[in-house]
């Protein structure tokens, strides 16, 4: 098992929306950095642990656990030509991007950014490296377990 902090601007997909939904997951679409891509192409699998990440928002922080609940698969998003997300070099026969299920687990209190740095077990996550933008990174076990105690509290 692996675990990842994935980013989402809460006014495109907050944990709220995701617990709210249905089934309680939604598809992660738009990324459009290669790095970020081939974590979901090549390395993610069914049953990772994610930290559901609020990015460019007032405060920033990790407002809730989720996990990885499909295989990657084709992001719809890339092919839409008046969506945000298009990608004009994309085709149906090669498709550029991705998309993977992310099912909400439970909604947390606010972890900010801030208090995260504050914090010695996590000084080498990625997220708080500068110039840090990935918006999926990877969380080594140490990380996860001392943000999960974190987030009990």
């Amino acid at each position: 098992m692996q675990y990842w902090l994935m980013k989402s601007e809460p006014d495109e997909v907050s944990i709220d929306d995701v617990m709210a939904s249905k089934d309680q997951t939604t598809a992660w679409f738009g990324v459009r950095n290669y790095q970020a891509r081939n974590f979901m192409r090549d390395q993610m699998q069914v049953g990772d642990g994610v930290l559901f990440y609020h990015s460019s928002c007032p405060e920033p922080g990790i407002a809730g656990l989720a996990e990885i609940v499909s295989t990657p698969y084709p992001d719809a998003s890339q092919f839409d030509a008046k969506g945000k997300y298009y990608d004009a070099k994309a085709t149906q026969a090669q498709p550029r991007w991705i998309s993977i299920d992310v099912k909400g687990t439970q909604k947390t209190r606010l972890l900010p950014l801030a208090e995260m740095r504050t914090i010695t077990a996590l000084e080498d996550m990625v997220v708080l490296q500068k110039g840090s933008r990935l918006s999926i990174t990877p969380v080594t076990p140490a990380q996860w377990k001392a943000i999960v105690k974190l987030l009990k509290q």
